[in-house]
């Protein structure tokens, strides 16, 4: 018996038909094949045991190496900081000695600046300022790219100076043309790290919004990185050194205010930059907590005399506006097959701690409104019960909203509101799609009973819809109910009554006739005859079993007040219409049939109706209860009956 080795297996022109043809020629008996086979198994198992063990080798470490990652990453998150700090300390200190040192050649740089400025000013098309007295500290060509799917825009030429930031495109002969401007102190630059679609990335935060831009290098977007800090650095620094030199003065005469100033701890200075950072990465729960935090120190120290305090609460203002449109903007454009309830809890819990809660409903709603419509336009292709998944629905953002909005009852008008339009569509798309024309009246009462039942049931979450769904159904109903009216009776005077008492033919039909006719609640066995005979015509038991269902749809319908009068007078016209139709008088009729049949419709039929109308709709017919007075006709002559041994 040969041996099973793994380097047979191993060999790239292995092929197991050839194999087995092999081993079946070297083989005898079947006694050694299943031998063989079960060596073939174990092989099986212990590489498939081997392969389990790497395999959980290979995913342990790759746990430990995840882990090392992370405090790597952390540390080198630490290490950022420390720079960062670092490097702000180096730049006060060299901008102190650049102002001495402007001090000293500011002449010559200023004549310099000034070449510069008016060359840059030729070249730039449709610019109409002056760009006196301002430095040049770097320009540069970039792309600008989308924010949502990170798609090139178009290529732009950035200038940036001292106190400026020129943003200017470039045309076909590379001639500039001038786009837009802003100003440092107003603005705010942000590292996006390299991801899926986007490489070597900067997010420049403006007063009138987000603008990403995309380097041609790494190197390229740190330089970038460091020219804007370096701009925005210098110019704040400006501003102190002047803002010091205007109040030397009265330092001078006042000789306990130097003593007075305060400077905010190191968190509460750089916030705007962490705040922006968690935005980036859509850590907009950490990022209002952090705005939260820093607006009340600005709060608590705002008596004590601390440097920069109203810049800082003004970026801060800024931040948290940008941060409640982005809220809103999400919240906006959140997608999903289903009722999207749950995804909106995060946007709509961080809006109401800022105070949007009037934005945030209203855009709430809108996204159920779409999600709602969506699905109910899916289960009409697919022939599937709208009502209950309307209902559900409502209850779904109802429940929701109550518990997103329990402590703003302000925005409970706009859920009753939206409730009402979503019933009003629903409704139009029911009498569109469902209540047309033509449609039975068995159906119609379905359909309405399986819109009330769900309906009923929000009133436990404290909303009614049922008046207003009844009226917004009156008018379709009373128009369906006049249609099946007319539609009935015509049939009624068209039919032919042959009045004849009616043969089943069979002992088996007549069993099934009665339990047919006793699960309506009519009792017909004193009227039968003979072997196979009923005592009524065909019309007759035809009109009973018809009336009957008829009966119960308008019962259904007659539920509710509104619907009721037209239902039972539907009843009172098709009821009439079959007991003052007449017989063929071309042919022998027996008056005393005819009677007889007549009196059945009114003593057993019309208070069968009447008992399935109150038990159904649990409410007296007194129409029905009218005419079963008026139409009250002559006993009919005693006839001899013979009764079938089947009963």
């Amino acid at each position: 018996m040969p041996e099973i080795k793994q380097e047979i297996f191993d060999n790239e022109h292995f092929k197991s038909e050839d194999f087995v043809k092999v081993i079946v020629q070297e083989l005898i008996g079947g006694l050694e094949l299943l031998q063989y086979r079960a060596k073939i198994q174990n092989f099986n198992d212990q590489v498939s045991n081997a392969l389990k063990k790497h395999v959980y080798e290979n995913y342990m470490q790759f746990i430990e190496t995840a882990k090392e990652i992370s405090n790597l990453e952390s540390e080198m998150y630490q290490l950022s900081h420390m720079l960062i700090d670092q490097k702000n300390m180096l730049s006060t200190l060299k901008e102190e000695i650049s102002v001495n040192a402007n001090n000293v050649c500011g002449d010559q740089s200023h004549k310099n600046d000034e070449e510069e400025s008016s060359t840059i000013v030729e070249s730039l098309i449709g610019f109409e300022g002056t760009l006196k007295g301002k430095t040049l500290i770097s320009e540069g060509g970039l792309i600008e790219i989308d924010s949502t799917d990170y798609r090139p825009i178009v290529r732009v030429h950035l200038l940036l100076f001292n106190d400026l930031l020129i943003i200017s495109k470039i045309k076909h002969n590379n001639k500039l043309v001038y786009l837009n401007q802003y100003d440092i102190k107003k603005l705010a630059i942000i590292n996006i790290r390299d991801r899926d679609g986007i490489k070597n990335a900067l997010n420049l935060m403006t007063m009138d919004g987000s603008r990403i831009f995309q380097c041609i290098s790494a190197a390229a977007k740190i330089e970038w990185m460091e020219k804007f800090d370096l701009a925005i650095k210098f110019n704040q620094r400006k501003e102190k050194i002047i803002k010091g030199n205007n109040e030397l003065p009265i330092s001078k005469k006042s000789s306990n205010c130097s003593t007075d100033i305060q400077h905010a701890p190191d968190w509460v200075i750089y916030s705007s930059e962490e705040i922006n950072a968690e935005l980036t990465q859509r850590h907009f729960e950490d990022a209002f907590s952090l705005i939260q935090r820093t607006e009340d120190y600005l709060t608590n120290h705002k008596i004590n005399n601390i440097k920069n305090l109203d810049e800082i609460h003004d970026k801060i203002r800024y931040i948290k506006r940008k941060l409640a449109s982005d809220l809103l903007r999400e919240l906006s454009n959140i997608q999903s097959g289903n009722l999207p309830v749950r995804i909106c809890r995060r946007p709509l819990k961080i809006l109401i701690e800022m105070g949007k809660s009037r934005e945030a409903c209203g855009n709430f709603l809108r996204v159920c409104t779409m999600s709602i419509r969506s699905s109910q336009r899916q289960a009409r292709r697919n022939n599937l019960s709208i009502s209950d998944l309307f209902f559900c629905d409502v209850a779904q953002v109802a429940s929701e909203f109550l518990r997103a909005f329990k402590n703003n009852m302000a925005c409970t008008s706009a859920l009753v509101v939206w409730c009402n339009s979503e019933l009003k569509y629903f409704v139009s798309q029911l009498v569109k799609h469902y209540l047309t024309k033509g449609t039975p009246l068995e159906n119609i009462a379905i359909i309405v009973e399986s819109i009330r039942v769900p309906c009923y049931k929000l009133t436990e979450l404290g909303i009614n819809l049922t008046y207003h769904m009844e009226g917004l159904l009156r008018s379709t109903l009373h128009y369906l109910l006049e249609e099946c009216k007319r539609r009935i009776i015509e049939t009624i005077e068209r039919s032919e009554d042959i009045c004849q008492p009616c043969n089943l033919h069979s002992k088996s039909n007549l069993q099934d006739t009665i339990k047919e006719f006793a699960l309506l609640g009519i009792d017909i066995q004193m009227l039968v005859t003979g072997e196979t005979w009923i005592n009524l015509s065909q019309t007759t038991l035809n009109f009973c079993r018809n009336f009957i269902n008829i009966t119960d749809s308008c019962a259904l319908l007659a539920k509710n007040e509104s619907i009721k009068f037209e239902s039972e007078n539907l009843l009172k016209e098709i009821f009439i219409a079959q007991f003052q139709s007449k017989p063929n008088m071309d042919k022998t009729v027996d008056l005393n049939f005819v009677t007889s049949n007549k009196t059945f419709l009114v003593n057993v039929l019309l208070k069968t109706a009447l008992t399935r109308f109150t038990l159904i709709s649990g409410k007296l017919s007194y129409i029905l209860k009218g005419v079963e007075k008026q139409l009250t006709g002559p006993k009919p002559k005693a006839r001899n009956i013979y009764k079938t041994e089947i009963l």
